[in-house]
């Protein structure tokens, strides 16, 4: 099973010992409080790869990172915790590296474990990052992984147009455009002129 090669829950007990030891760093017994980052998650956890079969130091500072990222984002000394039995079991997540998933003929490799992707070819001359192993609801598992792609460029809109009000035209931008259309005005053109006329020399 994809879930006994990723992972057999692990991800679970490190997120809830991430969980934990946040909590109890950002609300001591005795000193001053401290808000613990990724880092100092990866420093507390070092060597603990060995403590599980199949995850491994990367995947360990993956999970650290996220979960640093999701406490910062929700501003929380502390976070939900992730079941791994029962009927509110947290649904299997595994994150990993971008080294850690490699390409391997039609298929990736991931941990020493080959799995078929279905349109292996958007992933053809692509380079990706940091993704994850996810389960859903009814128990399939997904590979989700974001990719770097170039951004075509487009003609910026400009900010701000000039608009000039005039008798010749209704309207000229300033980019040249002209509006000629709606000639409602020429009946009263000259009764236009008369009272411009007067306000100028009332003026």
């Amino acid at each position: 099973m994809l879930a006994q090669c990723c992972g057999d829950r692990g991800e679970t007990r490190l997120w809830n010992f991430a969980n934990a030891t946040s909590y109890k760093a950002a609300r001591p017994f005795a000193g001053p409080p401290q808000w613990l980052t990724a880092f100092d998650l990866d420093k507390l956890t070092a060597g603990a790869s060995q403590c599980f079969e199949r995850i491994g130091s990367d995947t360990i500072q993956r999970v650290n990172a996220e979960f640093a990222t999701r406490r910062r984002q929700f501003k929380l000394p502390r976070l939900g915790w992730r079941v791994s039995k029962g009927a509110k079991r947290s649904l299997g997540w595994v994150p990993f590296k971008a080294a850690q998933l490699q390409r391997k003929g039609k298929s990736c490799a991931s941990q020493a474990k080959a799995f078929r992707v279905f349109e292996r070819e958007r992933l053809d001359d692509v380079k990706w990052k940091c993704g994850c192993f996810a389960q859903d609801a009814v128990g399939d598992w997904w590979l989700c992984l974001p990719v770097a792609l170039e951004a075509s460029q487009s003609v910026a809109p400009k900010l701000q147009v000039g608009i000039d009000l005039g008798v010749e035209h209704v309207a000229t931008t300033s980019d040249g455009d002209q509006l000629t259309s709606g000639r409602f005005y020429r009946h009263i053109e000259q009764k236009i002129a008369h009272l411009s006329a007067a306000v100028t020399t009332s003026g």
